[in-house]
């Protein structure tokens, strides 16, 4: 016997953006939208439970909106080969997620970013939603579970969220991954 959890997940491997379908409307009102909204309730409750939400005072969602693609560069006006003229294929080093979460955690200052998930693109845009721990809360400050992220600041600039640390290489583990902790940098030679 599977859960309804079980179920959810399912739903949103593949979500059907048909004509008419639920999603084929969110996306529409999300695209005529703020960038970053402040929503009710997690449109995932499944993901974002398992990332660490509760529906408790001192947690927040927020969805973002993230243009989609590679960096808008300039054309250059002066002469050169069209190889060098360096305006296609010119990309962040940090996925678009980490992109949202970033933003969303300089609009809420006294907010800390404790994960992310996906929940729908379109043409233009991706859609995230960011999960936020206040971290001056008391059911937060009294909740051992979570209390933690107090001393964690700036978590989204710091590749601390999952996103970021699937950017940052930690995902890879044992041979072949030993210049990877505890970052980049930090094992240059």
């Amino acid at each position: 016997m599977k859960g309804m959890y079980h179920y959810l997940r399912l739903a949103w491997k593949k979500p059907t953006t048909a004509y008419n379908s639920p999603q084929w409307r969110r996306l529409i009102e999300w695209r005529r939208g703020e960038a970053i909204v402040r929503v009710d309730k997690p449109l995932r409750p499944d993901r974002a439970h398992a990332l660490g939400y509760k529906a408790k005072q001192g947690f927040i969602i927020v969805r973002a909106r993230v243009r989609k693609g590679g960096r808008r560069k300039e054309r250059p006006n002066k002469g050169r080969k069209p190889s060098k003229m360096g305006v296609n294929k010119i990309t962040p080093k940090k996925s678009i997620q980490r992109i949202a979460e970033e933003r969303v955690a300089r609009k809420y200052p006294n907010m800390e970013v404790l994960n992310s998930y996906w929940v729908g693109k379109d043409g233009r845009y991706h859609y995230y939603e960011v999960i936020l721990v206040d971290r001056s809360h008391p059911a937060i400050l009294n909740d051992n579970h979570i209390n933690w992220i107090v001393h964690d600041k700036g978590r989204a600039f710091r590749g601390k969220t999952s996103a970021g640390k699937k950017g940052r290489g930690l995902r890879n583990k044992g041979k072949g991954a030993e210049k990877v902790r505890p970052s980049v940098r930090a094992n240059k030679s």
